[in-house]
């Protein structure tokens, strides 16, 4: 019987990040991966595939604004998916590949198989051959991440009506995608295939997408991606999903009560993720789940039994895949008797499409409902040189700061490199600068960094330069 210090189920971002530091603060550490390549949802059916596919078919759009730069292709210029989708697979297989050589750089144990609790202290893993074996462990991370949602009436095929998982190896480009929820995961595969030549329209049920976000940003990415070409059917709430043969229909009633209907051959069902405990086993070693399916844990992410602990997707909270890598650190070195801390309200969120949208820290409709006096400051991309330069006009940034100390609140933005960006807000915030602080930083010229200092610069006595 094998014995560790700490073993971690699950080996997406938090659980592989949470092992390697583990194994630096010196415990011997092991990680259970139920699939047979390392990196979870996100290095696998997420983050990593989705931006993949997301900068090939920019490559494809740009090519077709390539002439406004003076550079004429001879030639049709095609799509082949086929050979896209490969890519795609190559970057998941190399990052995959990056994790399985951290894991042996670091001395961590990996086992393959689903990990099921036996005791406070032991796992069973149970391999795809029917084979087992037990783990004992002083300490347990539970970092098993979310699996697509859905709705009760819908059945999921997977071949026409699809999650994000089948969304990203399609084998061929959807003459029309409709696609039910318009937050972060629909609308990046929605532009994916919207630039491949697809019609896309989004049927979301509150009044505007990216919902969780800004209004501002929300109305700015809607007026963008509608000039693209992708149809919106807001305050619409889906009735029904129906396949007959090659033809999936969507119908939806709107605020009015009237319904509306949607055909098209495929439909990407994007209405959020549920976090995955299927088989784990918890109420074996007393670990108390919610309602929603949720691990319940303390400030230090610590469960109702004092030795096992649960990070990302499977507790509260955003599931980003960079909030549970901080929470997996934070649990090695709580485990070290460190002291560390995350403040939740500075974990940025990021949408990929492009414009990027990339916001950290309160929105205005937060402050106003917090009754929190607050001053904001903007600034266009279109006012920006190194913007006009290269073409990237669309979005502007917004900095939020309170009225009486001037600290910044929030800065939400959208653009080109508005999820690069964010970064300088993280760290201004963390170190709770003021909109003054911001704008007499000097910032490189012509770089889309300006955007931020001119913003600030708005949000101080409407001081902007350029604008």
């Amino acid at each position: 019987m094998s014995q560790f210090d700490v073993t971690i189920i699950g080996s997406g971002p938090g659980g592989y990040v949470s092992a390697i530091r583990c194994a630096q603060l010196g415990f011997k550490t092991a990680i259970i991966e139920k699939y047979s390549t390392l990196g979870g949802t996100c290095l696998n059916v997420g983050c990593i595939p989705s931006k993949a596919l997301l900068a090939s078919s920019h490559h494809y759009e740009e090519l077709q604004h390539f002439a406004d730069h003076g550079i004429e292709v001879s030639g049709d210029v095609k799509v082949n998916l086929e050979k896209m989708i490969a890519r795609k697979q190559a970057v998941v297989d190399q990052t995959s590949g990056g994790v399985k050589f951290l894991m042996d750089k670091n001395n961590i144990t990996v086992f393959n198989g689903v990990g099921s609790f036996e005791s406070a202290t032991s796992v069973k893993v149970t391999k795809e051959d029917g084979s087992s074996e037990i783990i004992e462990s002083k300490n347990i991370i539970i970092a098993t991440g979310s699996k697509p949602s859905s709705l009760p009436f819908i059945k999921l095929d997977k071949d026409r009506i699809i999650t994000s998982t089948e969304a990203l190896k399609l084998k061929e480009v959807p003459k029309h995608l409709v696609i039910i929820g318009g937050g972060v995961i629909g609308i990046e595969l929605g532009q994916v295939y919207l630039r491949l030549g697809a019609q896309v329209s989004v049927v979301e049920f509150m009044d505007r997408i990216i919902p969780g976000m800004d209004a501002a940003l929300s109305k700015e990415l809607t007026k963008v991606l509608k000039k693209q070409g992708m149809k919106f059917y807001t305050s619409h709430k889906v009735q029904s999903v129906e396949r007959a043969g090659d033809v999936v229909t969507v119908k939806a009633e709107n605020a009015k009560g009237e319904i509306i209907t949607l055909e098209g051959d495929y439909s990407l069902v994007s209405v959020g993720r549920r976090p995955y405990t299927d088989g784990l086993n918890a109420e074996k070693a007393g670990v108390k789940v919610t309602d929603r399916g949720q691990i319940e844990v303390n400030e230090h992410l610590q469960t109702s039994v004092s030795n096992i602990y649960a990070i990302g997707d499977v507790v509260r909270g955003a599931m980003l895949a960079h909030k549970a890598e901080e929470e997996g650190v934070l649990v090695a070195e709580i485990l070290a008797g460190q002291k560390p801390h995350i403040d939740y309200n500075l974990i940025p969120g990021v949408v990929y499409t492009w414009p990027e949208v990339a916001a950290v820290g309160k929105t205005e409709e937060q402050l106003k409902a917090d009754g929190i006096a607050y001053k904001s400051g903007s600034f266009p991309f279109k006012a920006l040189g190194r913007a006009r330069a290269g073409g990237d006009t669309d979005g502007f940034v917004k900095i939020l700061a309170d009225a009486k100390t001037d600290e910044v609140l929030g800065v939400h933005m959208i653009g080109a490199r508005c999820a690069d960006l964010i970064a300088e807000a993280v760290t201004a915030m963390e170190f709770r600068a003021s909109a003054e602080d911001i704008s007499r930083m000097s910032h490189a010229h012509p770089t889309f960094a300006e955007a931020i200092k001119e913003a600030a610069l708005a949000a101080t006595d409407n001081r902007a330069l350029h604008v």
